[in-house]
């Protein structure tokens, strides 16, 4: 993008005719300058993040309030922002990250940064545009068909248990005849009672509801993902490997331990700890959950905000 001499950023945040367009547009927008202070923010990004325009310009991004992640866990604004990057070598960049929430969960978003530049040629600032990453038309059309069909768990608007019974039912099935595999990951929020305890259960249920919408903003649109019970949820993911299910699960431990809820001027933060296996032929989706949870509990005895394989 360039615009011309010292009107430069200026001009890109004080046009009217451009910042309808840009607040028109559902995908999220924001201005940086050379200092990556944040000089925009269109509506689309106060969607997206949950951050007003008044909360995030004047801003700077090094401020890492958005806590950009990669699906490793890694923070990029330590390990290689993008942003950044562009800003140096005046490249475009294109990344999948994982974004902080204002009301605490992480959002998958597809980022595109591009260097902005003066009629000298000069880098004056970037512009990031963000997408959405997480199908939210499919899960609000597939809300609506648990409802109607009773396998809605009410508080997380996840599938419940006997969703996930039928589901992975069905996958064990599939796995037989077509020879690929099904991993189940059985995931319990350590400390939970405690968080209760000490805060209240609208609190407790705040950290189901972020556990709930973070997770569900990971899992790939055609595995299964359920509140189990209580503080327990599962996931069944398919066509992977040992190596694949690892890398799943290491994401959602992760992205769950930089997830978390304000309680007035406090920010509650929680961990989960996580057991996954892969099915063997002709077992029972009983056993292959009864294992998934065995490993869970190894997970717990060992410190907890960890996974164990088996």
């Amino acid at each position: 993008m360039r615009v011309t001499g010292r009107e430069s950023m200026k001009s890109l945040r004080g046009d009217r005719f451009y910042r309808e367009l840009l607040d028109n547009l559902y995908d999220g927008v924001y201005f940086v300058d050379r200092d990556r202070k944040i000089v925009y923010w269109n509506r689309g990004a106060e969607r997206l993040t949950g951050y007003a325009a008044d909360e995030a310009v004047g801003r700077s991004c090094w401020d890492n309030f958005l806590a950009h992640m990669d699906d490793r866990g890694e923070k990029l604004c330590q390990t290689g922002c993008p942003l950044t990057d562009t800003l140096e070598d005046g490249k475009t960049r294109e990344t999948d990250v994982y974004l902080y929430h204002k009301q605490g969960h992480r959002v998958p978003v597809l980022v595109r940064v591009s260097p902005i530049w003066n009629k000298k040629g000069d880098i004056i600032g970037a512009v990031e545009v963000f997408s959405d990453n997480s199908a939210k038309i499919q899960s609000a059309t597939k809300i609506e068909e648990l409802q109607e069909l009773a396998l809605l768990d009410e508080l997380t608007k996840l599938g419940n248990r006997r969703y996930m019974e039928m589901g992975l039912k069905t996958k064990l099935e599939e796995m037989e005849r077509y020879r690929s595999h099904v991993g189940v990951l059985f995931m319990d929020l350590d400390h939970f009672k405690d968080i209760n305890d000490k805060y209240g259960h609208d609190v407790g249920d705040r950290v189901l509801q972020t556990t709930a919408a973070t997770l569900k903003g990971a899992v790939r649109p055609h595995d299964l993902l359920c509140r189990w019970g209580g503080e327990e949820f599962v996931a069944a993911v398919t066509t992977v490997d040992r190596r694949i299910l690892t890398v799943i699960a290491q994401r959602f431990r992760s992205l769950i331990e930089q997830s978390s809820v304000m309680v007035a001027d406090k920010t509650v933060r929680f961990t989960i700890s996580i057991g996954a296996t892969l099915a063997h032929s002709d077992e029972s989706m009983a056993d292959v959950v009864r294992r998934s949870d065995e490993l869970m509990y190894q997970s717990k005895e060992a410190g907890r905000n960890r996974v164990t394989i088996g």
